[in-house]
């Protein structure tokens, strides 16, 4: 039976950071039980998968999930559970803030079966946390993470930014050594970017910020590879650093084009053949769910080569590559001349081994360029 995963957005935080382009609302935590309420009933109302579908991994992300008292999520829990069956799920995580998510509630989440602990520390410098206004401290991180093994999270993963305006090398590789001694079990090292819609974009537009240089970032880009490999970490993913064991198996779902359900305003969830977006609104989301509607904005149904499109644009994003045979057979001569030109072009980035394409860390760093040239239009 095919694999899914199950998707959760709470779009509650205490601060919206400059740099994000999730949806998310600050300083309106008194709509949580509304929302739990319409959370559980979109549920309720939702469609199933097509049949033959085992749901293995739920991901709570946001969002500040840790914001959400365990009471609620158990609610969340329970209704997900009568409607799809939860006995298969192995991998459970939820996204927590240092400071954001007291010792007790820890315990709480492990107790409600979550066992997997997404730590979203970004740096332990004082003025680049407050340069992505967020709002806790080095001292913040050390906590959580110890509160959380402490309390028995076996699988904790930590994300990092890096190529963050003002930050220096040395500064970046101190922060990566300073996560790699605390021993996570997996890591998530992003380069700043800049999104439509958000603070950073309106600053670096009218010129107030500068970004680092493509050049620096790409140097910073390997050397934080080779550094997290030889620390344990193999990159499995652009960004995402683990032991086979450890790798993220939601984010694989993603990665992979498998189906996955998804709950909550902004989520996006995928059929198989069919994605769909829910409205990036709470209020809108509250109108629907209250007048029986699914809170749905946009809908796109995927044609074969759109999803070996996607299939090969996510599979050169990771380690593992994208396999040939996916490749309809009327279009493989296409293809195979599309490669041969891009190898002509990036002849030490892209290779070819067992009816298997992978990029190289270097050709990874290209990716963007790579990547459209092999797609069908």
């Amino acid at each position: 039976m095919k694999k899914a995963g199950i998707y959760i957005h709470i779009p509650f935080c205490a601060v919206k950071c400059m740099y994000c382009d999730f949806y998310s609302i600050a300083d309106q935590n008194d709509q949580i039980p509304s929302f739990i309420e319409a959370l559980i009933k979109e549920i309720k109302i939702s469609k199933m998968l097509p049949e033959g579908r085992i749901f293995d991994t739920v991901f709570i992300g946001g969002g500040t999930p840790s914001l959400i008292e365990a009471k609620f999520l158990e609610r969340i829990i329970s209704a997900l559970d009568k409607k799809f069956d939860l006995s298969n799920v192995n991998e459970f995580t939820i996204e927590a803030n240092p400071g954001e998510a007291p010792k007790e509630r820890l315990k709480d989440f492990l107790s409600l079966g979550i066992n997997r602990l997404s730590i979203g520390v970004q740096s332990l410098h004082p003025h680049l946390l407050s340069f992505l206004t967020r709002i806790h401290d080095a001292t913040q991180v050390f906590t959580t993470f110890e509160n959380a093994r402490s309390v028995g999270f076996e699988n904790i993963s930590c994300d990092l930014i890096y190529s963050i305006p003002g930050q220096t090398w040395s500064m970046w590789e101190k922060d990566l050594r300073k996560i790699i001694s605390l021993q996570p079990n997996h890591i998530s090292a992003y380069t700043l970017t800049v999104e439509k819609g958000t603070s950073l974009f309106e600053l670096v537009r009218n010129r107030k910020v500068q970004m680092p240089i493509d050049d620096e970032t790409g140097k910073w880009f390997l050397d934080t590879h080779k550094i997290l490999e030889e620390s344990g970490y193999p990159g499995y993913e652009i960004s995402n650093f683990g032991s086979l064991d450890m790798q993220c198996k939601h984010n694989l779902h993603y990665w992979r084009i498998d189906p996955y359900m998804a709950f909550g305003p902004s989520a996006h969830g995928f059929d198989g053949q069919r994605r769909w977006n829910n409205t990036r609104s709470l209020n809108n989301y509250f109108q629907k769910i209250k007048s029986n509607e699914k809170p749905i904005s946009t809908t796109e149904n995927l044609s074969d080569l759109d999803l070996v499109n996607e299939a090969l644009g996510f599979g050169l994003r990771m380690k593992e590559g994208f396999s040939i045979s996916i490749i309809p057979n009327q279009h493989l001569k296409m293809f195979d001349e599309k490669y041969k030109k891009i190898k002509k072009i990036y002849p030490k980035l892209i290779y070819d081994r067992e009816k298997r394409i992978f990029l190289t860390i270097k050709g990874m760093l290209l990716s963007d360029q790579i990547i459209p040239e092999l797609l069908f239009e």
